[in-house]
């Protein structure tokens, strides 16, 4: 007999930072899902039905679709097990206010890699170890993760932000957290977890650095150039 079909279909992008979250988390909660991959640049009709803003990841329960991976952590978060955010209030709010903190991290990556020209690149490089620099100082001493030896959902939305790092040090952009040993833990770490490896295909390195290499500007030349 067939095994039935999960309850939960993830609406994903292969390269989405932010469907990589979602999944990382229905991983760590040992929740069954099929993933269900679109084509953004030529979204299907029923895609744009259930996913308003036109964008990934997209939740799909069986009579609802969920969108925004924000709300979809939240509402996996309410409903099953184990629970990734801590129990006391305000330092759940916190959490909260780091994994915003990660989503504009992500939104100055996308400005890395667009950059245009060279002092474009340099000026959203040094925006981003800013940033690092902030973790370095608020990560958990103990580790190896945000809050010391437990995962949380601060985690599942850091482990696609360092993966940008692995692409751009095959870029010839190294040195990122030279002098930032707790972050460089905490990145060796989320690269180990089985839930952060699973949450992506075996090829995604070379999707990604073929997305970057396509996408022009600064990196793209220098990439273009190491290559020859």
């Amino acid at each position: 007999m067939n095994a039935p079909a999960p309850a939960l279909t993830l609406v994903s992008h292969a390269l989405c930072p932010y469907v990589q979250r979602a999944a990382i988390v229905l991983l760590e909660k040992g929740v069954p899902f099929a993933r269900r991959d679109v084509d953004l640049a030529a979204k299907p009709d029923w895609f744009l039905a259930v996913s308003p803003l036109g964008k990934t990841p997209v939740l799909l329960t069986e009579n609802t679709a969920v969108f925004e991976s924000a709300v979809i952590c939240e509402y996996l978060e309410d409903i099953s097990g184990p629970p990734l955010h801590p129990a006391q209030p305000l330092e759940r709010a916190r959490h909260r206010a780091w994994m915003e903190f990660g989503s504009a991290t992500l939104a100055t990556v996308w400005s890395f890699y667009t950059a245009t020209d060279a002092a474009a690149l340099q000026a959203r490089r040094t925006e981003l170890q800013q940033r690092f620099a902030q973790l370095e100082a608020e990560l958990d001493a103990g580790g190896p993760h945000f809050s010391g030896t437990r995962f949380s959902m601060v985690d599942a939305v850091f482990a696609p932000v360092f993966r940008y790092l692995d692409a751009f040090e095959d870029c010839g952009e190294a040195g990122w957290l030279d002098t930032l040993p707790r972050v460089g833990r905490w990145r060796a770490a989320l690269a180990a977890r089985p839930s952060v490896r699973q949450s992506v295909t075996a090829d995604y390195p070379q999707r990604l650095l073929a997305f970057l290499r396509a996408r022009g500007g600064e990196l793209a030349r220098r990439m273009a150039h190491a290559e020859v």
